[in-house]
């Protein structure tokens, strides 16, 4: 399995790959915090300087919507945008980029959501770009606390796209808003299949995490024998 956070602050060899390439690989890949308190415990953009890490890291993200139904990948910002992009791309759909409010000039709804540092912020997505029954695959790069993907689930939602549930169906009603997710809509109970969801390198094991994982089709690369370890951030 990856080691984690044993990369050499010196560089990084673009060109080595391990033989075998077993799932999630890559993930050894991610530089450690050197900072403190104040940045995360990993830094996961340092897998997309490595070109096979990378591919590989999007196709195994993208496995469990194999043969789903895929209108357009939304990412959230900012670093949704890189690993949205570039699923976007395998996929030879479209990208929505979900801004931070106050850099798009058109119209657009917004959402107001609290962030895995516990600051309230504010996002927002252009109206024009999601009509009703679209089947939106939202990424990020990584689901702490999940107020943010949260959010973003609202916004598609009240667009009137479709994130597919955990195995698809009937909308349940508005759950209340968590202290540590924020506001947001209601999920998806498991009735029938239908495409599209939520994907992240990591999808964490909190409360916020928890809520998505049980009403949203997901796709992640931590193996099952690493997610306890990423939850704990060690």
């Amino acid at each position: 399995s990856p080691t984690l956070g044993t990369c050499s602050p010196l560089g990084m060899d673009l060109c080595h790959v391990p033989p075998s390439r077993e799932k999630g690989w890559y993930l050894a890949l991610m530089a450690p915090n050197v900072k403190g308190a104040n940045y995360a415990w990993l830094d996961p953009s340092r897998l997309y300087c490595h070109p096979q890490g990378f591919q590989d890291c999007v196709a195994e993200l993208l496995e469990p919507f194999e043969g789903d139904r895929i209108d357009v990948v939304a990412g959230i910002d900012a670093m949704g945008f890189i690993l949205g992009a570039a699923v976007a791309a395998k996929l030879r759909k479209g990208f929505l980029a979900i801004r931070k409010a106050g850099h798009l000039c058109v119209q657009t709804v917004c959402q107001p959501y609290r962030d895995y540092s516990g600051r309230e912020k504010v996002m927002e997505v252009r109206t024009d770009a999601i009509s009703p029954g679209l089947r939106v695959l939202l990424v990020d790069q990584w689901v702490e606390t999940g107020g943010t993907m949260r959010a973003a689930i609202q916004l598609v939602e009240r667009l009137g796209g479709v994130v597919a549930g955990r195995m698809g169906g009937t909308r349940d009603p508005p759950s209340p808003p968590s202290p540590t997710m924020g506001e947001a809509g209601g999920g998806l109970s498991p009735l029938s299949p239908c495409p599209a969801g939520v994907a992240a390198i990591c999808i964490e094991g909190s409360e916020g995490g928890r809520w998505i994982r049980e009403r949203y089709k997901c796709g992640h690369c931590v193996p099952p024998g690493l997610q306890p370890r990423f939850d704990r951030h060690r």
